[in-house]
């Protein structure tokens, strides 16, 4: 395997992992909702609350410090090293970021992470009470 193909499917994997981060804070969000009205008993899971409330803050907060995701960063140098424009080479590439990414001000991101963190943080409040192991 070249280096060029080691770093395009290093890059491949980094977006694959980001889209699956991507899919549990939202998934999470959604199964915390729809499992209060349908009793579902693993959604008071502490370690599932707590790395879910972790992970959103984590994103509001380095949007809000007008930062850029590490791995967005960590993929877009490994695009680069394979000699790939950013974000539109490959196929999975190509149609993972057409789900995850869009062009707003960074502040419009910011108020969205936060406005997800702080529902996070209220159904959290909500069910705490509730919390198993």
């Amino acid at each position: 395997m070249s280096n060029a193909h080691f770093y395009r499917w290093l890059a491949d994997a980094i977006l694959i992992s980001h889209f699956l981060i991507l899919s549990y804070v939202v998934g999470g969000l959604l199964c915390v909702v729809i499992g209060r009205w349908s009793g579902w008993r693993w959604i008071y899971n502490r370690k599932f609350r707590w790395t879910h409330l972790l992970v959103i803050g984590f994103i509001a907060l380095q949007a809000w410090l007008g930062q850029l995701c590490p791995l967005t960063i960590w993929e877009q140098e490994m695009r680069a090293r394979a000699g790939q424009a950013v974000y539109n080479e490959s196929f999975v590439q190509h149609w993972l970021h057409q789900l995850m990414f869009y062009s707003a001000p960074l502040w419009v991101f910011a108020a969205i992470y936060s406005v997800f963190a702080l529902v996070v943080i209220w159904l959290w409040m909500l069910d705490r009470d509730k919390s198993v192991d």
